[in-house]
């Protein structure tokens, strides 16, 4: 996949940036459907084993040779944070935090992985784009905090916990993104965790309560689905534009997912929403001129 707007890559990984952000940000009301009707082990097992199979199917397809040796270890670390560890992780936070207070996770993202991949490749930014940045993770934070109340939920450490784990994935998925397409990294990073996922998800579906209904099932296939096409999408944006300042786009999925929270599950939104919108969009405008 290879887009430019006005002869520019960047412009055009701009774009899929966006949409990928717009994908993401339905991924915590899609985790909430699909708890409707199965337990956590079973919806992160399940969602990786479809996408795993997708994936391949992708690669059978395109008769894709395995990668290179070298780029096995970014592909573990890729599989690690984005496979298996966020989703796990926010979905055993949600079954006690809501939608909004897990927004917290995804405000602090850009900056995490931008702090990553500084210290994996020696990138260096203006003083302009962290101030903005940290800005702007301030703002979300606050933002999401104020939604929930201002107090900590018992899914806290499952969050920071996903926070640190993706930002590894997002800044090593970039990385070989410039040496691989993007939608292979996803891809193989996808079938690498089959074996595992579908005897985990042989043991959740035998353990856990299953009650299928519609939203569930929508649900699990909007994040099997999600969890390779926005990756796919993620992964070139990176490339295209730099680890960080992808990132920083991502500022906009909490606000998204608000939205979502109020369309999809009908949780109430507060009325500092715009400004707070107002404000990350002005900080992702700094970033991305700095």
């Amino acid at each position: 996949m290879s887009i430019a707007v006005n002869g520019s890559p960047a412009a055009g990984g701009t774009l899929l940036a966006l949409l990928a952000v717009g994908m993401f940000s339905l991924t915590f009301p899609a985790t909430v459907w699909a708890l409707d009707g199965l337990g956590p082990w079973s919806v992160v097992t399940c969602r990786a084993v479809l996408a795993a199979l997708l994936a391949g199917g992708f690669l059978l397809a395109g008769r894709v040779p395995p990668p290179e040796r070298r780029h096995w270890g970014g592909l573990c670390a890729v599989a690690a944070g984005c496979v298996v560890g966020f989703p796990l992780l926010t979905t055993l936070a949600l079954e006690s935090s809501t939608t909004s207070h897990a927004a917290v996770v995804v405000g602090l993202l850009p900056v995490t992985t931008a702090v990553y991949a500084t210290l994996r490749t020696g990138a260096r930014h203006s003083r302009a784009f962290w101030v903005a940045a940290v800005a702007g993770a301030v703002v979300v934070i606050a933002f999401a905090l104020h939604q929930s109340g201002g107090r900590p939920g018992t899914g806290d450490l499952y969050l920071f916990a996903a926070l640190l784990v993706c930002a590894s994935g997002y800044a090593e998925g970039g990385r070989l993104a410039r040496e691989l397409p993007g939608w292979q990294v996803i891809a193989w990073a996808l079938v690498l965790c089959l074996p595992a996922g579908a005897a985990g998800a042989a043991a959740a579906l035998a353990l856990e309560p299953v009650h299928v209904t519609a939203k569930a099932t929508a649900g699990l296939g909007w994040l099997a689905f999600s969890q390779f096409v926005s990756m796919w999408l993620w992964y070139r944006a990176m490339a295209a534009t730099g680890v960080a300042r992808a990132g920083q786009l991502q500022l906009l999925q909490p606000l998204l997912t608000l939205v979502w929270a109020v369309a999809l599950l009908g949780e109430r939104l507060s009325a500092a929403a715009p400004g707070a919108a107002v404000a990350v969009l002005l900080c992702i405008a700094v970033t991305q001129r700095s």
